[in-house]
């Protein structure tokens, strides 16, 4: 963007702090999870500020497809995404991370403003930090938000007709209702505007079950930190030596899912999760892992390209078009009407 003298205008990345509000909340949502009869730690937990790093390193490795083949689709139908999404929008990036996946379409859809959102606000902050660099000009807006329970766009970031965009296959971690419900928020609070997503599509186990269990255990170190998080926002004592990681392919679910399996029998301890603070309670609560006891961490659904379109379709979309790569892999799908 430049001045009517013609001179560039240099634009600071602008950040919303939204998820930290409420540790009390955060604990209980953990305890809760570790205290039912099948415990589980919702996936929104992997990405602090370390697990996004985590996650970063792999979208690298050679057993995970779903980002290459992803970002083949977006270099080989450039044109006809472009042409379907229009140019001059506000692009808004959920789960944003790094941001790589949206600044690589900043040159074939030109947005005017770009809103990522992402539950680590510190990695973000990191992020929003080198994309000003590279786009002096871009009005640029990071909000650290947990959308994972309900999606609003804070009146900040709140503009009408946008694009949302919501890349890697995200939507798998939602059960196919609550997808269904989470992708009729989006709707609404586009105001008119459209959905662009990739989505991870069904295929053998031998080609999915590496992708989220490699052989350099990457995965397994994301999905154990997890630990040092629950340790962290809930004053827990897990030893992480005490899991390991276990990923399969459920094929009755059609979903891949992670959990942390104890490898030995574990006491946890933390305080009352309902007290002001972590430190404030003499009440404690002890979960005792079993030796092979899990937690559930993750589902990751997988869709075929036709159970996808109708699954959009329930949530109010009625123009719908996608792209896939030649394998049928993963589909790039735009959604609006």
């Amino acid at each position: 963007m430049s001045s009517s003298s013609g001179t560039t205008i240099h634009r600071s990345p602008r950040l919303m702090r939204l998820h930290e509000s409420d540790a009390r909340a955060i604990r209980i949502e953990l305890a809760t999870g570790l205290l039912a009869s099948v415990p589980s730690i919702a996936p929104k937990f992997l990405y602090d500020a370390l697990g996004s790093r985590l996650f970063a390193a792999i979208t690298d490795l050679s057993e995970y497809y779903p980002t290459r083949t992803e970002a083949a689709i977006f270099r080989t139908h450039r044109n006809a995404i472009a042409a379907a999404v229009g140019e001059g929008c506000t692009l808004v990036d959920l789960g944003a991370g790094n941001c790589e996946k949206a600044a690589s379409l900043f040159d074939a859809l030109r947005p005017t403003r770009y809103v990522a959102i992402d539950i680590s606000a510190d990695y973000l902050a990191d992020a929003l930090d080198y994309l000003q660099f590279r786009h002096p000009a871009l009005d640029l807006l990071g909000v650290g938000m947990d959308f994972s329970t309900t999606f609003n766009l804070p009146d900040e970031a709140n503009v009408d007709a946008c694009v949302v965009f919501y890349p890697g296959s995200s939507i798998g971690n939602f059960t196919p209702q609550a997808a269904e419900k989470f992708l009729r928020q989006v709707r609404l609070a586009a105001k008119g505007g459209g959905l662009l997503i990739g989505v991870d599509l069904n295929k053998p186990s031998e080609i999915l079950e590496p992708a989220y269990d490699d052989a350099l255990g990457v995965t397994a170190a994301f999905n154990r930190n997890m630990l040092t998080v629950a340790n962290r926002l809930l004053g827990a004592n897990f030893e992480v030596a005490d899991f390991r990681h276990v990923a399969f392919f459920n094929r009755v679910e059609s979903r891949i899912e992670m959990h942390l399996e104890a490898v030995r029998d574990a006491s946890v301890r933390w305080p009352d999760a309902a007290a002001n603070s972590s430190q404030d309670s003499t009440q404690e609560s002890v979960r005792v892992f079993r030796a092979g006891e899990r937690i559930h961490t993750e589902n990751s659904y997988k869709y075929t390209p036709d159970n996808f379109a109708a699954l959009l379709r329930r949530a109010g979309y009625t123009r719908i078009t996608k792209w896939t790569d030649a394998d049928e892999w993963f589909g790039v799908f735009w959604a609006d009407g």
